[in-house]
């Protein structure tokens, strides 16, 4: 598995970690029951360090995305697929706020409010 990130980038390191392991599981590349790479090894590859790598998987977890089983390391959960399933809708969405020249923040919030609701409901 191959993690990109950019070191010059605005976003923090951890969130872009996180963000292309989302990336993969949504594209498939990554399924319910794959390891992720330890996160020692990681960090060495990624020239970063261990605490940066240890909070994109924290985040993973809390996202519900990453499992951590003692012995095991971070596992890739069930709920890759549900991101994989998503994956057209989003594409359909980001196309659609596209056409109606709405950035990719206000999208973002929108989908926030909306899962926010759906949650109250």
């Amino acid at each position: 598995m191959l993690l990109r990130i950019d070191p010059g980038s605005a976003q923090p390191l951890y969130d872009q970690i996180a963000g292309d392991v989302r990336r993969q599981a949504s594209a498939g590349t990554l399924r319910a029951g794959d390891r992720l790479p330890p996160a020692r090894e990681v960090a060495e590859a990624l020239d970063v360090n261990l605490h940066t790598v240890l909070k994109a998987y924290q985040l993973l977890r809390d996202e519900g995305l990453v499992e951590m089983r003692r012995g095991r390391g971070a596992v890739v959960s069930a709920h890759a697929a549900a991101l994989a399933a998503l994956r057209d809708d989003a594409l359909a969405l980001a196309a659609r706020a596209h056409e109606l020249g709405v950035g990719a923040d206000a999208v973002a919030a929108l989908v926030r409010a909306a899962a926010e609701e759906a949650d109250e409901a």
